[in-house]
Parts: structure tokens; sequence; C-alpha cells
């Protein structure tokens, strides 16, 4: 799953609009951790709220897991509106506890997802009600690192090609124009994306 940076690096600047993007920011950096249950739980919790409003329920819900590994019997064994007064949506609060009862029934825990292709995990994840295919690109390009994601639906990714490369299109157009522009950057676009992320962070603060 892994792959050499370098030579990442020297692939995608064949292509002259991404060595631009390459040749003025930094990738973002990917944590790695490989907890997919407990950053899939996470990422519910950021979802349509500010950062900093996030990190503020999600470390209150932490707080009432007493820890942040928590395990899926440790969310389903928790009061519901405990849960939910963290600071969650009840319907963030049915996704907390659909993500934890599909991991206890499927017993993904402690699953070793290296014997799973990319496409199997966005399936099977994706079966969860609240969990979209963008969430579990994510997951899969942050915490399991698989060289070859690109989360086309992301908006940041999407305005910066578009943007990169004058694109003109809206919306399903865009997408599939994109996604066509990404071919050439396979087996590296999680590198790519990585790239294009530092870029969008670079633009938003030259704006303040």
């Amino acid at each position: 799953m892994t792959y050499n940076k370098n030579e990442a690096c020297e692939y995608l600047s064949k292509f002259p609009k991404l060595k631009f993007v390459i040749s003025q920011v930094d990738p973002i950096h990917q944590p790695g951790a490989g907890n997919v249950f407990n950053e899939l739980v996470k990422n519910i919790a950021y979802q349509q709220i500010s950062y900093k409003a996030a990190q503020s329920v999600y470390r209150r819900f932490t707080t009432l897991m007493n820890t942040e590994k928590y395990s899926p019997n440790k969310i389903l064994d928790a009061d519901y509106e405990a849960v939910r007064s963290c600071g969650f949506s009840y319907r963030k609060t049915d996704y907390i506890f659909n993500i934890a009862t599909f991991f206890k029934e499927k017993r993904l825990y402690k699953k070793d997802w290296s014997n799973l292709t990319d496409n199997q995990i966005i399936d099977l994840l994706s079966q969860i009600k609240g969990v979209g295919v963008w969430t579990v690109q994510m997951i899969l390009l942050f915490e399991l690192k698989r060289p070859d994601i690109f989360p086309s639906l992301d908006l940041a990714i999407q305005y910066v090609i578009k943007d990169i490369y004058d694109l003109k299109s809206e919306k399903k157009a865009l997408v599939k124009e994109i996604e066509k522009i990404s071919e050439d950057w396979a087996p590296y676009r999680t590198l790519a994306s990585l790239y294009l992320w530092g870029y969008r962070r670079m633009q938003l603060e030259q704006k303040k």
C-alpha cells in the first residue's frame, strides 16, 4: 500500500498544472492511525459544523466514553440521550449508533483492512446509514493511507482543479471532468489530492 513519495512527486510533476501546485505548497498531513471505527464516528461528529465547534462536541463525547479509542460496545452500552447531549443532533446520534451496530454485527472493530480492496471497503462501509462514499474515501486516504484515492466529490478538490484548469462546468459535469483529468495521475492520486488540499489551504490563508 505504500509508495515512494519522491517517485510519486516526479511522476505527478509531468503534468504542468499539478507541477505548479506541487511547487507552491506541501501536501497536507495523513495521520494514518488506521483506526477505522473511531475515525468514522469522529467524521460524523465533524460534519456540517465549524471545526472549533466540532472539537468541543467530540471532546465531550470522548469524555463520556472515557477514552479516545472506544469500542462499538462502549457506544451501544451508553445512554442515547447522554450521547446526544454531547452536542449531536438526533440524526448524528442515530448515525453514530448505526456505525457501532454495524461494526459489532460484522465484527469489524479489529479487522485487518489490508485484505480488502479500496472498492470493497467503500461498498462495505457505505452500507451504513449516514456513511457515504466521500466519508469512506477520507478513511481510505487519511487513515489507511491507500495510494490511489481521488475524492472527486470533495468541494475543495473541485474548487482547486476548476481554478487551475480554468474549467467552466458545474455539478455532475464538473465531477465527470475532474475525474477524467485525475485518471492520468494514477496510481498516485492520493498524493495529488493531498497537494490540492494544501493549495486550497494556502488560498484561504492568503484571503485572511
